[in-house]
């Protein structure tokens, strides 16, 4: 096994019967030894009823593990039906890159949205990871915000192999649909001129709507903030609320520009807690961000 199946398979270990890891053992060698295709769809398909749909019984210890394996893999939102169609999708011959692909593609075809969840969560942990970018990209086109979720919330695939164009339009989906940005992993690293753009758009539409905006919209921004971002700014330090008052002030940090901080410099406040670390978008109050649909 490979070390990402035998750690899903000691999870399944501690969260289900016996009889039910016996069974999903059993299938996954039969996969793995080439047992014809329709062997694995029946599989796929049956796994909440031999193991149930409980959630994971993870530790802190078991998610560090996972991080240690593959960088940003949070499985602590997974269930049991969720990581054994994972372990069986793991089984699939894989040396053939083709037939592989094919395979994968007829399963996400025909798949319902439980089963579609399990498999755009599991896209960082498949053999070929090259291949599966516009499966991604598909994914991001959901209108089911439960299956868009498992793409783009805590799942490293699209940072690591989304082009900017798809991950732009995933980063502007999740604030459409009010999936909080800060559990995309690789915001910061992936955030580009054309997204701070578009987002900033996407502010002055929501403004001229009379509508909110959520504050997390101005944390790709400020790296990238011209003279027309900063005047955004300023508008949302003049006027917004406690805590879109300190995302503005933090995307104003991140800028170089001398007007970004002399801006700043007005808030001394905001400006001596981000001096000091105390406020970061790592601490940002997220408990409190409104969902803005």
């Amino acid at each position: 096994m490979s070390n990402v199946k035998k750690l899903l398979y000691c999870w399944l270990s501690q969260s289900v019967s016996s009889k039910a890891l016996t069974w999903l053992e059993q299938k996954q060698t039969d996969i793995a030894n080439g047992a014809p295709e329709r062997v694995f769809f029946t599989a796929f398909s049956a796994v909440p009823r031999y193991l149930g749909k409980d959630k994971l019984k993870l530790t802190s210890p078991d998610l560090t593990t996972a991080q240690d394996l593959v960088p940003g893999w949070f499985p602590g939102d997974w269930t049991v039906d969720q990581a054994g169609r994972t372990f069986l999708v793991l089984a699939l011959p894989k040396d053939r890159p083709e037939d592989y692909l094919r395979s994968l593609d007829k399963v996400f075809s025909s798949a319902d949205m439980r089963e579609l969840v399990a498999l755009y969560q599991s896209l960082p942990l498949l053999p070929h990871p090259e291949l599966h970018s516009q499966r991604a990209a598909e994914g991001i086109r959901s209108n089911m915000v439960n299956v868009f979720n498992a793409i783009a919330l805590r799942n490293p695939y699209p940072a690591d192999y989304l082009d900017n164009i798809a991950w732009n339009q995933m980063v502007l989906k999740a604030l459409f649909v009010g999936s909080p940005l800060h559990l995309i992993y690789g915001l910061d690293r992936r955030a580009n001129p054309e997204l701070a753009r578009m987002l900033v758009n996407y502010a002055h539409e929501r403004w001229a709507a009379k509508r909110q905006v959520s504050p997390e919209l101005w944390r790709p921004v400020g790296k990238f903030a011209d003279s027309e971002i900063i005047a955004d700014l300023a508008k949302v330090l003049a006027n917004g609320n406690m805590i879109e008052q300190q995302a503005a002030a933090l995307a104003c940090s991140e800028s170089s520009l001398p007007e970004a901080q002399r801006l700043l410099s007005l808030y001394p406040q905001l400006h001596s807690a981000i001096q000091r670390g105390e406020l970061t978008w790592s601490n940002f109050n997220r408990d409190r961000l409104p969902i803005c649909k």
